[in-house]
């Protein structure tokens, strides 16, 4: 791994919702190093995209208020001003964006949208430019890219618009990709070319990588290290092998246990019991998680969740994932570990 290209410290990003803040992303710690990919995952309403949008800066000012730092290379992005952060954004700093249809402009060429960031941030010539949108719609793997270059986004399919948006992301060379859900609309075919895409990139190019997702079979295919957040903090972090292998925070487990599996001993699906609390009602003191494992005792939980070093860099909030267990319908103690069964 290199050095640290990305280092978010203490990063509280709230909503104004009827003229009070509100934390959607609460108190985030997280680095990301050169030649990464770092995973952020949880269910929807986490805090993940709210995360991802907070590192270039791309929310509403006058309806967020962001505290902490991000620190880009050292430098806190959160200290610049608009038009400095956009000499960041598309150079330094790019993103893949959830659905391509929308982010992309519907009224201009495949080629023109390349071609804007390179005109911004490069002295490159009209015809620089173009020969550079070409080089860069082959490279992602877009067959006759002279004819993609004039084609406007409703001509291609799915898997060739994120193609395309992750062109347009990688065409100034920056260091650091956030790619927010970038496979959620595609089919598993098209999935998985769009991430050994992502994952040759940023090996050949030594990125770092944010890759937001709520696909767990995505992280086990592309990340290096994951974060699992819930309710707007992170709950745990450390290797995909060891999230993978040695889950502790209950629900990091409950994830695991609710992708299905072959290898599994369960009869049903197992489903994580309620639903994430909106950001309104998300209760700000003690363990997040708790109102969902409601058969583990109030007093097994923190008051003041911290997060725990359980294995070197392996780290897990509240100690409420010692006295954890899955229950059947009787409330009876069952073990449906996916790492524990294999």
């Amino acid at each position: 791994m290199g050095e640290h290209l990305l280092e978010i410290k203490n990063l509280s990003t709230s909503f104004k919702i009827k003229d009070k803040y509100y934390a959607a992303v609460d108190d985030v710690s997280i680095t990301v190093n050169s030649n990464e990919i770092v995973a952020i995952v949880g269910e929807s309403g986490c805090g993940k995209s709210a995360l991802a949008l907070s590192i270039n800066r791309l929310h509403n000012s006058e309806r967020t208020k962001m505290d902490g730092k991000i620190l880009y290379k050292g430098k806190d992005v959160l200290s610049l001003s608009n038009a400095q952060m956009n000499k960041y954004r598309g150079k330094e700093i790019s993103m893949i964006f959830q659905e391509p249809l929308t982010a992309l402009n519907p009224l201009m060429t495949i080629g023109k949208q390349i071609e804007e960031s390179l005109s911004y941030h490069t002295d490159l010539s009209k015809n620089q430019r173009k020969d550079r949108a070409c080089e860069l719609l082959d490279q992602v793997g877009i067959p006759k890219p002279e004819l993609t270059y004039k084609q406007f986004p409703h001509e291609l399919s799915g898997g060739m618009r994120q193609r395309a948006m992750i062109a347009i992301a990688i065409a100034c060379n920056p260091s650091l990709i956030i790619a927010d859900e970038p496979t959620t609309a595609l089919d598993v075919t098209i999935q998985a070319q769009i991430l050994d895409l992502l994952k040759s990139i940023q090996e050949a190019n030594g990125m770092g990588v944010v890759l937001i997702t709520h696909d767990l079979s995505v992280v086990a295919e592309v990340a290096d290290r994951v974060v699992v957040m819930y309710a707007g903090q992170v709950i745990e972090t450390g290797t995909v092998d060891e999230i993978f292998n040695r889950p502790q925070h209950p629900y990091t487990r409950s994830l695991l246990n609710s992708v299905p599996t072959t290898t599994s001993v369960q009869n049903r699906l197992h489903v994580i019991e309620g639903v994430v609390p909106s950001l309104v009602n998300l209760p700000r003191k003690g363990c997040r998680f708790k109102g969902r494992i409601p058969w583990i005792e109030d007093g097994l939980h923190e008051e003041t969740p911290e997060l725990h070093e359980v294995f070197p860099g392996h780290h897990v909030r509240c100690t409420c994932y010692k006295h954890f267990y899955f229950k059947n319908a009787e409330g009876e103690e069952i073990n449906h570990d996916i790492a524990q069964s294999k």
